[in-house]
């Protein structure tokens, strides 16, 4: 089974993030454009939280706020919940299944190295999937 590392290898490690002072309306804006459903806010290099599709939902459209005067980190999730690169696609698919979560921040040390969607994950098992049933296929045809 492949580990966040090998994950991100595959998408990419391309990191897209915020301040906490950057306005509702330019999240969702950044995440239109890159085709993503969250971003990570960031102070410096310090992740202080997350901001999904989900956030902008419940903490915006629904409580009537601004999108345009709001601030993300009035919206945001935090703490956030990050893996490892050698944590397992298993170890990530039943952490997100448990905090009922679809981001998961890669942190080496310190450092942020790439996200990871359920879709990633779900991906990636699916292709692990496929190979062992060829070689399956393989050994009982050989």
């Amino acid at each position: 089974m492949r580990n966040a590392n090998q994950i991100l290898e595959d998408k990419g490690r391309q990191v897209f993030a915020v301040t906490p002072e950057t306005p509702v309306l330019d999240v969702i804006r950044l995440m239109a454009e890159h085709r993503i459903g969250a971003v990570l806010v960031m102070q410096g290099q310090a992740l202080v939280g997350i901001a999904s599709e989900r956030d902008y939902a419940r903490k915006v459209i629904l409580q009537g706020r601004s999108s345009k005067d709001t601030p993300v980190s009035a919206i945001m999730t935090s703490p956030v919940l990050c893996v490892s690169p050698e944590d397992t696609a298993a170890t990530c698919m039943g952490l997100m299944t448990q905090r009922h979560i679809r981001h998961l921040p890669v942190r080496e040390g310190e450092r942020i190295v790439g996200v990871i969607s359920i879709g990633d994950l779900v991906k990636a098992v699916i292709e692990d999937q496929q190979l062992e049933i060829a070689q399956l296929q393989q050994y009982i045809a050989g």
